[in-house]
């Protein structure tokens, strides 16, 4: 049985006719902003077409809008931005990527109930954290999809979210909580569309249904259908998408967190044992010193290389009669005289004056031994 065109999803190799004459008319547009057909391939297209549901002008201006957004926020360099208050950060605002789920999507969690909101704005700003989820969006499309595609041999390009409301209040909610959330919002929703797969907000208290009816209406709809509110029963629902040893302790599965650093690790197929931070803050001193001494070795040996090559040159130099011409070799800087002039025999000849060239055999002997001796 034939699927209907409502029936396609419009990921790749799930598009219908109408879907994929509009991916070819962006094609046409981005190729004519001249930007790069490998950054910007076809799965990267698709996710702003799907988010303004294949509606090419809405879409344009979407993107438009993106490649604006990304030129005022200097997101091609984001990653030269070094967010040194992150591990207090984590302190106040618990958070990070563990592990995958059944799908092989990344798991991404927050632990809002947790969340310090005054004491975080004492140790950062609304603007540095913005940049700093910026840096994380980057490194979820360069770093952590590839790494899960290729762990999974599929193509992987959204996430799996939960966010824990656990040990939370209303004290929490405030203008300055509302306003961030939004700020937050928007940076995903406008600018990395169709990133979120599926959330669920767990431990939730029954007064958050007041607090989700004013959060939603900064979501668009397709997001919001993407968001399943759950309380303290949600073992099993999360045991449907993700196996227990990847799920955290802390929400009822094997996988050691609590008491841990083990979700500021951002542990999973683009870090597996944990050794491989993610931001460029994180880069510890040790792999720092170790890629110093690297570079330093390489160094070392790349100049030994050009003095042996240098000596053996000089060492295999010889110098022919007035009326001999030594056969060329072109790996050998070799040197024949004409008319009282030494001529290089090399692509440039250089002439060098009779009172230079005076070069004895005794010399070339002496100056053969001393490198001999080296």
């Amino acid at each position: 049985m034939s699927k209907k065109d409502k029936d396609y999803t419009g990921f790749p190799g799930d598009c219908n006719q109408t879907q994929l004459k509009a991916l070819a008319d962006f094609r046409n547009i981005v190729n004519a902003m001249g930007l790069s057909d490998k950054v910007y391939d076809d799965p990267y297209l698709l996710r702003f077409l799907r988010a303004r549901k294949f509606d090419i002008n809405k879409t344009q201006i979407m993107f438009n809008d993106f490649i604006k957004w990304r030129k005022e926020n200097d997101v091609d360099n984001i990653m030269t931005y070094m967010f040194e208050e992150l591990p207090q950060v984590r302190t106040y605002y618990p958070h990070g990527y563990h592990k995958t789920d059944k799908m092989g999507r990344p798991l991404y969690i927050e632990r809002i109930g947790m969340l310090q909101l005054n004491k975080l704005f004492e140790i950062t700003s609304e603007q540095r954290l913005i940049k700093y989820y910026i840096q994380s969006y980057e490194l979820l499309l360069k770093r952590i999809f590839p790494a899960c595609s290729q762990a999974k041999g599929t193509r992987i390009d959204q996430t799996f979210t939960i966010l824990d409301l656990k040990g939370g209040s209303m004290k929490m909610v405030s203008k300055q909580v509302y306003n961030f959330i939004q700020l937050a919002s928007n940076v995903g929703q406008n600018n990395y569309p169709e990133i979120l797969g599926k959330m669920y907000i767990v431990n939730a208290p029954m007064m958050f249904t007041g607090i989700w009816a004013m959060i939603k209406i900064w979501l668009d709809e397709k997001t919001k259908n993407k968001i399943t509110i759950l309380g303290s029963s949600y073992k099993d629902e999360l045991l449907k998408h993700i196996d227990i040893d990847n799920l955290p302790d802390f929400l009822g599965g094997n996988s050691k967190c609590e008491n841990t650093d083990a979700l500021s690790l951002n542990i999973g197929p683009w870090n597996p044992d944990g050794t491989k931070p993610l931001f460029p803050v994180e880069q510890p001193a040790k792999q720092e010193e170790e890629t110093q001494e690297l570079n330093q070795t390489q160094e070392d040996e790349d100049q030994k290389q050009k003095f042996d090559q240098l000596k053996s040159a000089l060492a295999d130099m010889q110098f022919a009669s007035p009326t001999e011409k030594a056969p060329h070799n072109p790996n050998k800087y070799e040197v024949t005289t004409q008319n009282n002039h030494m001529v290089s025999d090399t692509p440039l000849n250089t002439e060098v004056g009779e009172e230079d060239n005076q070069f004895s055999q005794q010399q070339q002997q002496q100056l053969q031994q001393q490198l001999q001796q080296d």
